[in-house]
């Protein structure tokens, strides 16, 4: 990669998809599933007349994500009409919050610290706002080749918490830590279900260092923040390399062709005439309520992470990536739990659990996994009832099923061959068919572990391995004796 620097800040927008009403109205927040242009009324359509009430809980929500990041909570707080022609906006504003004479948006400030390299670094919050989210458009293929657009305004109205970020990143994978981390956050204080589609996207900012910055919009997921940074990357180093120019625009991240596209010029701040809703009331927010909401803050990330190394004695790496995801954690305390050895568990969450979560490209919450079966499978390992590698041939269809371990090792005759005669019979047929391996064996102690191998092999794991080593080794030894 080129040896310029690239310069990233991130804007991120939250649903708090746990809460049950919109942002401004009483539709249902639970959208998802639901028939085009069901779930609307007159304000969240905005209709003449209509009147916006904000929703007490997302502005609690609001001062907790702030708190949570280190934030100045504002006394007070105006919002604002941010107005511009999108077909996602029916009434051609949208309800969102603006520094202006002398207001402040909810909180102001702040940071997070994200784990690279050595030492953590620290990544500076501008500010959080509270803004509904625009409908959903729905496109026939890809976004410049499309016939034409559908819009869904289920979403509409939706609340979203808007995190901006100074451009204190230089790489994709910090911008991919930094919101993974604050999905985390978000997830621990009660704000949204990170796992939902589209709960949390990403506008990012980039530029080359001495070049023009260009904003990417809509990026759904954390590998595709990285994908996409690291294509517009490549393709403003590429201009500058032919002296091309680097033009302030939009651009849209093509998941499918994985391309950004260009969309339009970018907007200036004056372009969308901001203005005081005049339907909302400037909101203040007291000591007191803040006050309240920081004794209520749950164990933030940062700290579980602390609590796992101190309490159950797992390396920092470990701890921090069990903390990385909230239902993750929840998970692990869960099975910890029931089976009483945090690091066994521990080795086999962020070992096989974690390989076949990232194969399916899916979290542990999009599993039928649950913590029970997960800890009693880990138990028929340690009282030997099935070998550790039985547990790793179960473990991927637990994931997918969410039935029992017992079942699966019924199911599938996976049960373990603890019968000595059944053991015996096969430590024959294996010394029949590697003499050679035999005659090292007789000589080198650590050459038996080659014929042990092939005894769990031919019994597909299902040997006692405890029963196959005495029965090689005995058999080592009668070879050994002059008329064995």
């Amino acid at each position: 990669m080129d040896s310029r620097k690239a310069v990233i800040g991130i804007e991120v927008h939250c649903q708090l998809t746990k809460l049950k009403t919109k942002l401004f109205c009483g539709c249902s927040s639970n959208y998802r599933g639901n028939e085009p242009n069901t779930n609307v009324c007159e304000v969240c359509l905005g209709q003449p007349g209509s009147l916006p009430k904000p929703n007490r809980r997302a502005v609690e929500l609001a001062v907790m994500a702030g708190l949570a990041l280190n934030s100045k909570i504002s006394e007070k707080t105006s919002f604002y009409r941010k107005n511009y022609f999108y077909v996602d906006m029916s009434k051609n504003f949208q309800i969102s919050m603006y520094e202006a004479g002398g207001i402040s948006t909810i909180c102001e400030g702040g940071y997070l610290d994200i784990n690279v390299g050595p030492k953590p670094k620290r990544i500076r919050i501008t500010r959080i706002q509270l803004e509904e989210d625009p409908a959903r458009l729905v496109h026939i293929g890809p976004i410049d080749l499309s016939p034409y657009t559908l819009v869904d305004y289920n979403r509409a109205g939706m609340a979203l918490l808007e995190v901006v970020t100074e451009p204190d990143m230089s790489s994709p994978r910090e911008a991919r830590l930094f919101l993974q981390k604050l999905r985390s956050i978000m997830e621990h204080i009660g704000a949204f279900d990170g796992s939902l589609e589209g709960a949390m996207r990403c506008d990012a900012n980039i530029s080359i260092e001495g070049g023009t910055r260009v904003e990417i919009k809509n990026i759904s997921s954390f590998k595709e923040v990285e994908k996409a940074l690291n294509f517009e990357i490549s393709r403003q180093q590429s201009m500058m390399d032919k002296g091309e120019r680097v033009v302030r625009e939009t651009r849209h991240w093509d998941e499918i062709r994985k391309v950004t596209i260009s969309l339009r010029e970018k907007e200036e701040e004056h372009d969308y005439r901001y203005f005081p809703e005049p339907d909302i009331v400037p909101l203040s927010i007291s000591g007191e309520l803040v006050s309240r909401l920081r004794r209520g803050l749950p164990e933030l990330p940062d700290a579980r992470a602390e609590r796992f190394i101190k309490d159950y004695g797992l390396p920092r790496y470990d701890a921090q990536v069990l903390t990385s995801d909230k239902t993750l954690a929840d998970f692990f305390e869960e099975s910890a739990r029931i089976f009483g050895d945090p690091k066994t568990v521990s080795n086999w969450v962020m070992g096989d659990l974690l390989g076949q979560l990232n194969e399916r490209g899916i979290g542990i919450g999009e599993t039928g996994l649950q913590p029970r079966a997960f800890a009693e499978m880990l138990s028929m390992v340690k009282s030997g009832e099935i070998s550790g590698k039985i547990g790793k041939i179960i473990l991927p269809e637990l994931v997918a099923t969410g039935k029992g371990p017992r079942a699966i090792v019924q199911e599938r005759g996976l049960s373990k061959i603890g019968d000595r005669d059944e053991i015996a019979r096969v430590v024959d047929e294996v010394f029949k068919e590697q003499p050679k391996a035999v005659e090292d064996a007789m000589r080198d102690e650590k050459a038996a572990h080659f014929l042990v191998g092939q005894v769990m092999k031919k019994t597909r794991g299902k040997g006692d391995p405890q029963l196959v080593n005495e029965i090689v080794r005995d058999r080592l030894q009668r070879e050994r004796q002059p008329n064995g």
